[in-house]
């Protein structure tokens, strides 16, 4: 993997629009169970403008910034090794129906352990207006050759 990846940042992704049924879609795959998940008025009554997508929605979006890295030409990434390490994310506010995100990745950690190299990166999601929305956080391991 290209060490000089550290520090680079991607342009921002296209909007991606939050759909009601995209969040219950995920809430039954993830088998999220809260009604403001699911139910417009639920929501509402706790507070949020439409239903509230189960925190590991992000991913979602995640998955555009993700596959810029992957693609891009000198970071020697081999998909074929890929594993996912570890997933965090920081929110400002929760993900609603309505939201319209958009991405914009940073690699934050190149590191090599063992044989096998490992990448941290951050895609943050802001809404609209521009505001933070969430942050996510991937590190994915790409298996050495011995791996």
């Amino acid at each position: 993997m290209n060490p000089e990846l550290m520090g680079r940042e991607f342009a921002p992704t296209e909007p991606y629009l939050v759909g009601r049924e995209k969040v219950r879609e995920f809430a039954r795959a993830v088998f999220a169970t809260s009604p403001i998940h699911f139910d417009p008025e639920a929501a509402r009554a706790a507070g949020h403008a439409d239903v509230v997508a189960p925190p590991t929605f992000p991913v979602v979006v995640q998955e555009h910034t993700l596959a810029q890295l992957l693609a891009e030409p000198d970071a020697g990434i081999d998909f074929s090794r890929v594993v996912h390490g570890d997933q965090r994310f920081s929110y400002s506010r929760a993900v609603v129906a309505g939201d319209e995100l958009t991405a914009t990745l940073a690699v934050t950690s190149v590191k090599t352990l063992g044989g096998n190299a490992m990448v941290t990166a951050e895609s943050t999601m802001t809404d609209a207006s521009g505001a933070h929305v969430v942050t996510a956080i991937s590190t994915l391991v790409v298996r050495g050759d011995d791996a």
